[in-house]
């Protein structure tokens, strides 16, 4: 059976917005996009683009209650599409979200974070479902679209949230491609066949 790896992706925000409700209501409302549809990522891991074609969400939009987040903490949730508090849609753009804040400690740090500009960024929790490889042999570096995610969680959050280097290491190991370094020993292999035949 293949194994299934949560995969995180950190986006800046271009407009991450924060909304007060009318005169007496408390709702405080962050509004952007999780992710736009066709737009190269930068490299990752040093070893491929990535893009989130258009439709990528729509299963999980229809199956999953999926959650919002504060910097990616399953006991700080802001949010669910299960009672509307978090709603999620694509649109021709991308992944658009609106996101009801709680009233409560994290809420109203997460309202004045945002509201400040010191949290500028919307992270996605999601495994992939099926997804495109295709090799840029100009840049030596692969693109991945992802076509079909499962996603069960956003969050707004100051820092990219890729593991680290080991983890990185193992990830691109499960990957369906060939690392940098594995294609340099393959073409160093190839040289040196070619110079034994050349003897």
């Amino acid at each position: 059976m293949k194994q299934v790896h949560k995969e995180t992706r950190y986006l800046k925000a271009e407009q991450l917005e924060v909304r007060s409700g009318a005169e007496g209501e408390e709702t405080r409302t962050v509004t952007g996009y999780v992710v736009r549809f066709n737009q190269r990522s930068s490299l990752i891991w040093g070893e491929f683009y990535e893009k989130v074609a258009k439709g990528a969400f729509a299963r999980s939009l229809q199956e999953n209650t999926i959650k919002a987040l504060w910097d990616h903490k399953s006991n700080f949730v802001l949010g669910s599409t299960k009672n509307q508090t978090l709603r999620l849609w694509e649109d021709t753009i991308g992944l658009r979200f609106e996101l009801d804040l709680p009233n409560n400690t994290w809420g109203n740090d997460a309202y004045e974070s945002i509201r400040r500009g010191d949290v500028d960024g919307v992270s996605f929790g999601f495994n992939v479902r099926k997804d495109a490889w295709t090799f840029l042999s100009e840049d030596d570096v692969y693109e991945r679209t992802l076509v079909d995610v499962n996603l069960f969680e956003v969050s707004p959050t100051p820092f990219p949230a890729y593991p680290d280097s080991e983890v990185n290491q193992r990830s691109i190991e499960a990957m369906p491609i060939e690392s940098r370094e594995q294609r340099r020993l393959k073409k160093e292999k190839l040289l040196f066949e070619l110079d034994l035949l050349a003897i």
